[in-house]
């Protein structure tokens, strides 16, 4: 029987972890989707990364896959290098694992949404 931790070693074990200043240069680049996977309720207390894209983790797979019309989110491209972000890293590595085994290559996790804004990194809110 898998425990939680299981669940978290293979999803860092497969999705990159960057620092929040790397991933500043990519937000600086313009050429990534940012992604936070946190709830609505915990983006509108802390806000977000500026221009990221709302998609809970509980919604990865249906936004992620354009066969789900009404929820499927047009910017999340297979071929798209994707960052993404939660509140201290778990679940973006866990929503990451998820769009690598629904094909999606180019996919990151930046960590937590206090690393980021210590580190200076553009935001907005929620």
């Amino acid at each position: 029987m898998k425990t939680a931790k299981d669940f978290l070693e293979e999803a860092n074990a497969v999705v990159p972890k960057i620092s929040a200043e790397d991933g500043i240069a990519k937000h600086a680049a313009g050429n990534t989707v940012f992604v936070d996977v946190r709830d609505a309720t915990s983006i509108a207390e802390s806000g977000t990364i500026a221009g990221a894209q709302r998609v809970p983790r509980g919604m990865i797979e249906f936004m992620a896959d354009p066969a789900f019309e009404a929820f499927y989110n047009p910017a999340l491209q297979k071929d798209a290098d994707l960052v993404l972000i939660c509140g201290a890293g778990g679940q973006a590595a866990l929503a990451g694992k998820t769009l690598k085994e629904m094909g999606y290559q180019n996919v990151s996790n930046v960590g937590g949404f206090s690393a980021w804004k210590d580190a200076g990194g553009p935001t907005e809110a929620g």
